[in-house]
């Protein structure tokens, strides 16, 4: 990275990374989530967004694409795009009401 400062989206880009890694290198393979590190990852890191989500198991099957029981990258994004879109309409409504 460069020897600037990273602007508030730069910090956050880099902090949604730097998580998935934190939490894929406690067991297993370090590129990816085993079943335990997605649940701990959501638990600790996602607790008020994924309140409303419903069953995490489902949440789990849905984005295990591969059916693997590893979360890659590519699988963790996905959730992550789902938890911007959800609170993207939430702005959205806030702003039609003012």
């Amino acid at each position: 990275m460069a020897a600037e400062p990273l602007t508030e989206l730069e910090a956050a880009i880099e902090t949604v990374v730097t998580t998935f890694f934190t939490f894929a290198r406690q067991k297993g393979r370090k590129g990816s989530l085993s079943i335990s590190e997605f649940q701990e990852l959501v638990t600790q890191q996602l607790p008020h967004l994924l309140k409303d989500v419903g069953s995490l198991d489902d949440k789990m099957k849905s984005l295990d694409v591969n059916q693997d029981s590893e979360f890659k990258f590519n699988e963790y994004w996905r959730l992550i795009g789902e938890l911007a879109k959800e609170i993207k309409k939430e702005k959205v409504l806030e702003i039609r009401k003012k």
